[in-house]
């Protein structure tokens, strides 16, 4: 029996079975931010013990810092400067990399860790963070922790880990021109539903997969953590190799080639069995858009809010709360909805591709009146290479803000929010309640689908806007 690429990278990685289906896995990588790094490292040194593998080891301003120009260690965040700057402190004197404010590297863990080259195929790697399972995109056994696990992985280079499941989503076709891998995401999540992977380790295969570019990969794979999956993963090719060639952290010389050789081998076998087997025609994908409180509550723009017997999801009473937070009625149409504000940003649609496409939306255009719209980009580096090719004036011209790296108002945790029910469309990977604000309601889109609300002050693919003269 052959085995999956998951079995592969687990077995090159397991030191020692423990009791049941536990075992004691080497973890090759640790990634830390200021939310939850300070904890972990602070924690290590007040037990006397030391980070084991510093070089492997590294940690970014991301979550709670102010994304407004000419920020500084002071947060609209209460308590927010006490986290960066024990992070700082805690991090010097571990001697891990950081990636601080003010350099040009700093940005979104998920994001800067491919850009970097930190993340590579075969590796295993963990963070503080749910949405890890992003990187596993390049073909990395990735996924997130809890901070009592972070200080375990940053004593021992190892972690206890309960072997997950396996499951293939097979995705062959091809996404339409209007659709993106944010639409294929949120189709997925719509079909399958926010449980639809639990205990799992889902492999995205298919013609359609491989089609995707690095950043769309990066993307679909982060939003396998909506369906409550382990971790996300996608065999290695040349399109990743090609991707981390001369990265910082990626190796070189005689090291790439022997690197590459052994990344080709990291593939599911052709008779490798599966715990679990999905398939789904690109084809079918439509630009997407949330109309409720959970990801998984997602239509094609133009549709209607789904009544609770056309979705037999969760419960009657969760679907009716759903609606009333979100202050929608079942039948009405998704798209005629004005809404008072749009974000751009995250780990999940905060990098260059990303603006890209949601500047050609904007490109000659304007915001709608009485809309406030943000484009936070992922990371130091997206923000220069965005400005290099003039992204930024594109959407200070449409009447966006532009601001400096990190997570932002992807949720409510930077001290910066929106208000009690404004109605926001965010390219964002949560739609909770609160999530972007106290009260605020969100509908999750791909960031061209963004661009296109904003100047029409409602819900609107980009093909129902009028055509630039």
């Amino acid at each position: 029996m052959g085995r999956t690429l998951f079995a592969k990278i687990w077995d090159e990685h397991q030191i020692e079975p423990l009791e049941g289906d536990n075992f004691l896995i080497l973890i090759d990588r640790i990634l830390l931010h200021e939310r939850t790094g300070s904890v972990a490292l602070e924690s290590l040194a007040a037990a006397g013990r030391a980070v084991a593998s510093p070089a492997q080891t590294f940690a970014t301003m991301d979550h709670i810092v102010d994304t407004l120009p000419g920020r500084s260690d002071h947060t609209l965040m209460p308590t927010g400067t006490a986290f960066i700057t024990a992070t700082r402190a805690a991090a010097q004197a571990a001697g891990i990399t950081l990636f601080d404010l003010g350099d040009p590297r700093q940005g979104i863990g998920h994001v800067i860790s491919p850009e970097q080259g930190i993340v590579l195929p075969g590796l295993t790697l963990v963070c503080p963070d749910s949405h890890t399972c992003a990187q596993g995109a390049l073909g990395a056994l990735a996924w997130g922790i809890g901070s009592s696990e972070a200080e375990h992985a940053l004593a021992t280079t190892s972690l206890r880990v309960r072997r997950p499941m396996t499951m293939r989503v097979t995705i062959d076709g091809a996404l339409a021109d209007d659709a993106s891998a944010k639409d294929l995401a949120l189709h997925l999540l719509a079909l399958f539903g926010s449980a639809g992977a639990r205990g799992h380790v889902v492999e995205y295969a298919g013609n359609a997969v491989r089609a995707l570019d690095i950043e769309g990969r990066l993307t679909l794979c982060n939003m396998a953590a909506e369906a409550s999956a382990f971790s996300a993963i996608i065999a290695p090719d040349e399109v990743v190799f090609e991707y981390l060639r001369g990265r910082p952290y990626a190796p070189t010389g005689a090291g790439w080639e022997a690197a590459v050789a052994h990344w080709r081998t990291l593939a599911s076998d052709a008779d490798a069995a599966f715990d679990a087997e999905l398939r789904i025609d690109a084809r079918e994908v439509r630009p997407m858009v949330t109309w409720g409180t959970s990801p998984q509550h997602a239509v094609p723009i133009g549709s209607t809010v789904p009544s609770y017997e056309a979705t037999a999801r969760d419960t009657a009473e969760a679907h009716a709360r759903a609606l009333d937070y979100i202050g929608l009625a079942a039948g009405a149409l998704l798209g005629a909805q004005a809404i008072d504000a749009a974000f751009i940003g995250s780990c999940t649609n905060g990098r260059l591709s990303d603006l890209r496409r949601a500047a050609t939306v904007l490109r000659g255009r304007r915001i709608a009146p009485g809309v406030r719209a943000i484009c936070v980009p992922g990371s130091g580096a997206v923000k220069a290479a965005a400005e290099a090719e003039g992204l930024d004036r594109v959407f200070l011209d449409a009447g966006f803000e532009w601001r400096e790296p990190g997570c932002s108002m992807c949720f409510f945790a930077g001290g910066e929010s929106f208000g009690p029910q404004q109605r926001v469309i965010s390219s964002t990977n949560r739609n909770f309640e609160s999530r972007q604000g106290p009260g605020t309601r969100t509908h999750l889109a791909s960031p061209e689908t963004v661009a296109a609300s904003a100047v029409a002050g409602r819900i609107a693919a980009p093909a129902e806007l009028e055509p630039l003269r």
